[in-house]
């Protein structure tokens, strides 16, 4: 069964940071592009971030930039983002999903094998 599972939400005061973590079961996550994505209540999925196969390029959303990372780890099976700085504004729950085509032309529709997310909560 093709799967991916989302981890390392929890509960941050604004200014502080989170990693979380995006594994997959079933297949390589080597082998697909990954995003990450979040959706607040009331609100569309929003695409943050994606890093392509190799690791050689990254793409963030500009309401994360400079404030978020994505990596791989191929060793583990698992990609990363790393959240910095955290505001109010993002909370939300955190998805991540695969795609097989690179990731400056795949577009949300192109993204599957969702998981079930990771809440994260930026409160003081």
């Amino acid at each position: 069964q093709l799967q991916l599972v989302e981890s390392g939400g929890g509960l941050v005061q604004p200014g502080g940071s989170l990693r979380l973590s995006c594994v997959a079961s079933g297949f390589r996550l080597a082998d697909s592009a990954i995003g990450w994505f979040r959706q607040a209540p009331g609100k569309e999925r929003e695409w943050l971030s994606c890093i392509n196969r190799s690791a050689a390029t990254t793409t963030y959303a500009d309401s994360v930039k400079d404030r978020f990372t994505i990596s791989r780890n191929y060793a583990w099976n698992t990609v990363y983002l790393q959240m910095n700085s955290l505001k109010r504004e993002d909370t939300a729950v955190y998805y991540c999903a695969r795609t097989w085509r690179a990731c400056r032309m795949a577009s949300t529709g192109d993204y599957s094998g969702w998981g079930q997310g990771t809440q994260v909560t930026v409160s003081s």
